[in-house]
């Protein structure tokens, strides 16, 4: 008798073993760490959420291994993408959206962080991926054809590329993107330009970013056949997860925290990012001012977007995490008019229109933050967004009815933020 059919693929980071993940004929899957990792005191760090050394073997060992039906573990689930993207990869694998055990085969090699997922031999594939389940079928994974590989996780079509001599090409095993690209919306006018500029009027106001252009559309190659609008810009950004053509471990907080990507605006608060980012990364203070200066900054530029999948943590050294530098920032009310709320709670609000710096300090004290150096920083990030960005937006390429619409919401806010033009 035919035991029940199941493949897997290893987890790698940084070249050392993680564990694994075994997919099953019914869409069921288990992901399971390898002793050598749990045991490993050394081991490069996999999540902020079992970042304690001395309680990562207790806390890995009552977590994984852990099973699913259809969606993958929250860390895996969360490099994959949502959207446009994804509907655009299932069609092409003719698997169902939530089937995610196929979608971990085909981008494992170029995923968002570090990680990567390889296929493993059937014959290769260790008794400790599975746990007790009786008989067994091992098969090899069905690799399928891997050209075009693309995962980074946003409802808008965005593409892992390589840059080379001006020119831009979908990232692979062999050669992993280097840049995130976003191609132009078929549904909202002049997205790219609108995110370009409000990346740069935050960089103005002391957000760190990473680096970012406009690409000329003729510049990119061997994109998937998509139809785009008649605009003449993608937009570019630098992945902060390569440096010097090497992977630099990053998790987003949706990841953190265990939640899948259809939570990421429920599961937790500005407070409870801003209090593990304070407690656990390496520069816990300079890490608070930063988010705090990112969530006005979110307020100034109307983004209604900064859920929990668009605050990361990054590992430069492979063990000690820092707030990773910021990206998604997007005027979304230029899109949705009757937009008034930022994504997550913050001093038990949501509202532009009313949030305030009393609100800032209640935030800090609720997330146990110091106060001092956030209200310093918050006012310094202030004047300089009143000195700088009227004439930066005027000058920007942002379209000129967003514009508008922008210097709008500026002399909407409360007075303590409000920007005059």
């Amino acid at each position: 008798m035919a035991g029940e059919q199941v493949s897997a693929l290893r987890l790698t980071l940084h070249g050392q073993l993680v564990g694994y993940v075994a997919g099953y004929a019914h869409n069921r899957s288990v992901l399971s760490l390898a002793p050598s990792f749990v045991e490993d005191a050394n081991r490069p760090a996999l999540t902020l959420s079992l970042a304690n050394p001395a309680t990562f073997a207790a806390r890995a060992g009552k977590s994984f291994p852990v099973a699913t039906n259809m969606q993958l573990h929250p860390l895996l689930s969360n490099l994959l993408p949502e959207g446009a993207l994804r509907q655009l990869l299932v069609q092409r694998l003719k698997v169902h959206e939530h089937n995610e055990f196929p979608l971990l085969v085909h981008l494992g090699g170029d995923l968002p962080g570090a990680l990567i997922a390889e296929p493993v031999a059937a014959e290769a594939i260790p008794d400790a991926a599975f746990g007790d389940r009786g008989r067994l079928d091992r098969v090899a994974v069905d690799t399928v054809d891997r050209v075009a590989h693309f995962s980074l996780a946003g409802v808008q079509m965005k593409f892992s590329m390589h840059q080379r001599d001006g020119r831009y090409q979908l990232g692979d095993a062999a050669a992993p993107g280097d840049w995130i690209i976003k191609t132009p919306s078929t549904v909202h006018d002049h997205v790219p330009l609108n995110e370009y500029t409000c990346m740069h009027l935050a960089a103005l106001a002391g957000v760190e970013i990473p680096e970012i252009r406009l690409v000329e559309l003729d510049k990119l190659e061997r994109l998937p056949q998509i139809k785009l609008p008649d605009e003449g810009y993608a937009y570019g950004i630098r992945r902060f997860d390569r440096a010097e053509g090497k992977r630099v471990h990053a998790e987003d907080f949706a990841q953190v925290l265990f939640a899948y990507a259809a939570d990421k605006y429920q599961k937790a608060s500005y407070e409870q990012i801003a209090r593990l980012t304070y407690q656990n990364t390496y520069s816990g203070q300079r890490d608070a001012v930063q988010m705090a200066v990112r969530l006005l900054v979110n307020i100034l530029l109307g983004n209604g977007d900064a859920h929990l999948k668009n605050w990361s943590i990054l590992y430069p050294d492979g063990v000690n995490p820092v707030l990773s530098p910021a990206y998604d920032i997007l005027f979304t009310k230029a899109y949705i008019p009757a937009e008034q709320q930022y994504a997550l709670n913050m001093a038990q609000t949501k509202q532009w229109y009313e949030v305030s710096l009393e609100h800032f300090r209640r935030w800090a004290k609720r997330a146990d933050l110091p106060e001092s150096p956030i209200l310093y920083n918050l006012k310094a990030a202030l004047d300089k967004a009143r000195a700088l960005w009227p004439a930066a937006l005027r000058d920007s390429p942002m379209h000129e009815a967003h514009k508008a619409v922008l210097r709008e919401h500026w002399r909407a806010l409360h007075s303590d933020f409000r920007i005059e033009t």
